[in-house]
């Protein structure tokens, strides 16, 4: 089978997921996707998981949702970049209420 798709060779069943970063004055966001959410975060969180959380200090992981086929990560990451502030902000507020660090300790 010759599959071209950007997706050829890779685990699609892999756990993956769409997470929502902010700053300390919750005024910033980052959605970002990945496999590894706890490795990503010690990037993020070591000033090298983006340019952008970089530069406007975005390292404190507010959201996330958990997919078992990487490609409906993307595409929720995708959508989720579109929308607007009020929005997301729902979305978080809903698991999330007083967007508290989730890897704060006693927080995992």
């Amino acid at each position: 089978m010759n599959d071209l798709s950007p997706f050829s060779g890779l685990n699609h069943m892999r756990t993956s997921y769409v997470y929502i970063l902010t700053n300390r004055h919750r005024s910033v966001f980052y959605i970002g996707v990945t496999a590894n959410l706890m490795k990503r975060m010690q990037y993020h969180q070591a000033g090298t998981g983006s340019k952008f959380c970089s530069r406007y200090n975005v390292n404190i992981l507010i959201y996330y949702e958990t997919f078992s086929d990487i490609r409906d990560a993307i595409h929720r990451e995708t959508c989720l970049k579109r929308w607007n502030r009020d929005w997301k902000l729902e979305l978080i507020r809903k698991k999330n209420p007083e967007m508290r660090d989730l890897l704060e300790k006693g927080k995992r």
